[in-house]
């Protein structure tokens, strides 16, 4: 049986904000609901042994959540509304959030406290992607200007939370996400350019000037990407509901799907059953495809 997580996003309403559990493969049914959060969540990862959830929303507040039991394993309060989330990829007791903030901060849950902060000149970060296996990240945030569009992505050290480079990403678009592919040393960032943009993911992360991918609108929504887990296709939504994947040799379009009817907000392919894809809507829809 094959789950997914969805999340409920809007910020309009002070009652509790629950996170829902599916079987999107076999039944399409909810199969738990869990009240954690006063406000939005919009911030979800399972944890790598994929029996725990994490959540973070605009209440600051984060919960680590075991799905069986529902038992809260790690609560921890941010000092300021979290919109990304991710779990180190070698040590499933480290993990990163980002939102509304100048810094990014790193939590224990085994001592449930944050225990390092990386410090940029930004409003407010999009998403975070761990490279290296764990050593290096990057941060894609909301500095841009007509002048330069320095610390749009930036490269930092895991460990001593030094910054390695923000010199990454020199056009003047944001990145709403990013991706990191599953076999080639390289990754993705949606830019609000209305496309998906190719680099490096060894330093200095240069930026493919042959290799775009184009044809989905963004146009302000905070549009999510991701690949294949055979890195063959690239997945993205587009503003007017459609779902389109790319061929990462070629850029070229392999297929378009009619989505839905506002703006396709995200999309996942499933881990094990490489031809089953998710996507979901700004009007709070999820869709399983086959």
């Amino acid at each position: 049986m094959a789950f997914c997580v969805a999340l409920c996003s809007s910020a309009r309403h002070s009652t509790p904000h629950p996170q829902q559990v599916w079987d999107a493969v076999d039944l399409g049914s909810c199969l738990q609901t869990y009240t954690l959060h006063s406000e939005a969540v919009r911030a979800a990862r399972w944890s790598p042994c994929g029996q725990r959830v994490l959540s973070g929303g605009f209440d600051c507040a984060l919960h680590l959540t075991d799905l069986e039991t529902g038992m809260q394993l790690f609560s921890g309060q941010s000092s300021f509304r979290v919109t990304t989330l991710k779990f180190h990829p070698k040590d499933p007791s480290l993990f990163v959030c980002g939102g509304f903030s100048s810094e990014i901060k790193a939590w224990d849950v085994r001592s449930g406290k944050a225990v390092r902060s990386y410090k940029a000149t930004v409003q407010q970060t999009l998403d975070v992607l761990f490279l290296q296996e764990g050593s290096e990240f990057l941060s894609s945030t909301d500095a841009s200007s007509r002048d330069s569009a320095d610390r749009t992505i930036i490269a930092w050290d895991f460990r001593s939370a030094a910054k390695i480079s923000n010199q990454i990403f020199h056009e003047r678009y944001t990145c709403p996400s990013l991706a990191l592919h599953p076999r080639e040393p390289v990754f993705l960032a949606q830019t609000n350019g209305n496309y998906l943009a190719l680099f490096s993911a060894v330093w200095p992360y240069r930026m493919s000037r042959r290799r775009r991918y184009e044809g989905h609108k963004v146009e302000g929504y905070s549009v999510g990407c991701e690949c294949s887990p055979d890195g063959d296709l690239l997945v993205t939504g587009s503003a007017d509901g459609r779902v389109l994947l790319y061929c990462f040799r070629t850029a070229s379009r392999a297929r378009t799907l009619p989505g839905h009817a506002q703006a396709c907000v995200g999309t996942a392919f499933h881990p094990v059953l490489p031809s089953v894809l998710a996507s979901c809507s700004w009007e709070g829809d999820v869709k399983i495809w086959h």
